[in-house]
C-alpha cells in the first residue's frame, strides 16, 4: 500500500480527522440511505433531475400554483353566504370559533355574486373575468388549517409542516419527477418585488439534495439580466464560457472526490451546468413580447399578467412545477378597507388568471395541467373590531381565518363545474366534506401520479413524505 493511504496522523489537522471519521462511520450507512429512499431508489448523482416515471399514470403532467398571499376573503371571492346579509350587523348565534384577534357583528360582503356556466357556479363580481370559465373550476369550499397565523400557515401551504424545515411541495414533483428540460430548473417560484413571509423557507429543498430547491425569479422586473441574475455573460463568447466552466468542472470534481455524500455540494455543482446551459433558452422564455400583439392584449397590464404569461412558456418548456405569487407587499391581508383592497388585488389578477386558462385550453394543455389557485388561509365573516393601526373608525376589514377557506382548482384531472364541501351558513368554518391542507397534498400528489404515502425519502433514521403521518385523496373532486 502506498503511503498516500496512510497518512501520518501527526500531520491530520483537526479538521481532517473529524471529516475523516465522519466518512468512515457514515459509509456504513449509506448503502441503505441511498437504497431505501422509498421511490426510485439511488439518485442518479451526475443527473438528478432525469425524468422518472411516477407510481402509475398521472393526469396532470405540471403543475401551476397561483398563491393569493395573504389571505383572500373567501366569502367574497367563491363562497356566497346570503345568511351574513340576512344577519348584517348582529353577533352569530351560538358559540363561535376563537378568532386570532376579537371580531364583531357579521359584515356583508359589499361584492355581488351571480352564477356562471352551465354549472352555475357562485362567484362575486370580483373575478368576473374567471368566472367565464365557471365550467373548468373546481372549488373546494371547505378547507381548513390549523392555526390563524401567516408565517406557519404559509409553510403548512407550500411544506405540509408549519414549523419545521421540510421539502416543499414543488421540492417533492421535481424530486419524483425530475424534468423533461435539462436547459431550465424543473420548479420555479415567482415573486415579484423581493421575498414573501418566510422567505425562501416556501420552496426550501429542505432534507432533499439542493438541487430540487425552486429557483427564485424576481418578476418585478423585466429584462431577463434583471430577472436571473448574472444570466449573461457580456465579456465572453459561449465557447470561452464552455471552456472556463469545464476548467472549473474538473476542479469541482476533484473537490467533490474528497468530500462524498455532500448534497450541498453537489448542488452547487449542479448550478453551474445549468445557469450556462440556461443562457439561450432563459433569454427567449422570459421575453414575452415575443408573443403575438393580441395574446399580450388577452393577458393585460401589470406585472401580475406578465408573470402568468411567463408561467405559461415555461409549462410549454418542460417546466413541471411553476409557483405564481400575488399580494407581495400589498397582500390579500384585508384586516380593513377591504372593499377597497381586494378589488384591487382582484383587478391586478382576474384578467390574467382567464387569459391563462383560455391560453392553455386553446393549446390543449389545461386538460394536463393542474392550475391551483388560493392563499393560506380564508377571511372571518365578521368584522375585526378597531385596534391601532386597523379599522380606526372604518369597521371595513376582516381577521385571518384558518377554519374555513376556499381554494379553487382547474385541469389537470379535477371535475370542472363542481363545487365540493361547504362552510357553515355564515362562512366561518368547515362543517361538509372537509378537506385539511393535508387531503389537498395528498390529491395534488394522486393527480401527479404519485400515491402520497410511498413517495417517501428516507432521512435522520425516518421515511419522511409531504403529508407527513396523515392526508386523505379527496377522490370525488377526481374526473
Amino acid at each position: 500500500m502506498s503511503q498516500s493511504h496512510f497518512p501520518d496522523p501527526c500531520s491530520l489537522t483537526r479538521r481532517d480527522l473529524l471529516a475523516r471519521l465522519g466518512i468512515g462511520f457514515g459509509a456504513l450507512a449509506l448503502p441503505a440511505l441511498l437504497n431505501e429512499s422509498g421511490f426510485g431508489g439511488e439518485i442518479d448523482q451526475a443527473n438528478p433531475l432525469m425524468p422518472k416515471t411516477p407510481h402509475f399514470a398521472p393526469k396532470a403532467k405540471r403543475v401551476i400554483h397561483i398563491f393569493a398571499n395573504g389571505g383572500p376573503s373567501h366569502v367574497d371571492t367563491f363562497d356566497n353566504k346570503p345568511s351574513i346579509t340576512d344577519y348584517a350587523g348582529q353577533t352569530i348565534p351560538g358559540d363561535t370559533p376563537k378568532t386570532e384577534r376579537p371580531t364583531g357583528a357579521l359584515y356583508p360582503s359589499p361584492f355581488k355574486f351571480e352564477k356562471y356556466g352551465q354549472s352555475g357556479l357562485e362567484i362575486s363580481e370580483l373575478f368576473a373575468k374567471t368566472a367565464q370559465h365557471a365550467d373548468d373550476l373546481c372549488i373546494i369550499r371547505s378547507m381548513h388549517a390549523n392555526v390563524p397565523n401567516h408565517e406557519p400557515s404559509l409553510l403548512l401551504m407550500n411544506t405540509g409542516e408549519a414549523r419545521l424545515v421540510r421539502p416543499s411541495m414543488g421540492s417533492w414533483l421535481t424530486y419524483g419527477l425530475g424534468t423533461v428540460n435539462q436547459n431550465l430548473p424543473a420548479f420555479i417560484a415567482m415573486c415579484p418585488g423581493g421575498y414573501p413571509i418566510q422567505e425562501s423557507q416556501n420552496w426550501q429543498s429542505g432534507f432533499l439534495p439542493g438541487i430540487f430547491q425552486g429557483t427564485y425569479i424576481n418578476t418585478e422586473h423585466q429584462s431577463v439580466d434583471k430577472l436571473i441574475e448574472n444570466v449573461v455573460n457580456s465579456r465572453l463568447s459561449r465557447e470561452q464560457q464552455r471552456a472556463q466552466l469545464d476548467f472549473i468542472q474538473s476542479m469541482n470534481a476533484e473537490h467533490r472526490a474528497s468530500r462524498p455524500g455532500d448534497s450541498m455540494l453537489d448542488a452547487r455543482i449542479q448550478s453551474f451546468e445549468l445557469a450556462y446551459r440556461m443562457q439561450s433558452e432563459a433569454t427567449e422564455i422570459f421575453d414575452v413580447n415575443r408573443e403575438p400583439q393580441h395574446v399580450l392584449d388577452m393577458y393585460g397590464p401589470g406585472v401580475q399578467a406578465r408573470q402568468l404569461l411567463i408561467a405559461r412558456r415555461l409549462l410549454e418548456h418542460g417546466v413541471r412545477y411553476i409557483q405564481v405569487w400575488h399580494g407581495q407587499g400589498q397582500p390579500w391581508d384585508s384586516h380593513d378597507h377591504i372593499e377597497k383592497e381586494h378589488r384591487r388585488l382582484a383587478g391586478e389578477c382576474d384578467q390574467g388568471i382567464a387569459a391563462l386558462l383560455t391560453d392553455l385550453k386553446q393549446r390543449d394543455m389545461l386538460k394536463d395541467t393542474l392550475v391551483i389557485w388560493g392563499g393560506e388561509f380564508g377571511r372571518t365573516p365578521t368584522v375585526e373590531m378597531p385596534k391601532e393601526g386597523a379599522n380606526q373608525g372604518t369597521m371595513s376589514g376582516r381577521d385571518h381565518n384558518h377554519y374555513g377557506f376556499t381554494m379553487w382548482m382547474a385541469g389537470g384531472g379535477v371535475k370542472g363545474g363542481y363545487a365540493y364541501g361547504a362552510t357553515d351558513e355564515f362562512g366561518f368554518k368547515a362543517i361538509e366534506n372537509k378537506v385539511h391542507v393535508h387531503d389537498l397534498h395528498a390529491t395534488i400528489l394522486k393527480l401527479m401520479g404519485f400515491d402520497h404515502e410511498k413517495l417517501t425519502y428516507r432521512w435522520a433514521g425516518r421515511d419522511f413524505r409531504l403529508t407527513d403521518l396523515y392526508g386523505n385523496v379527496v377522490n370525488d373532486i377526481i374526473a
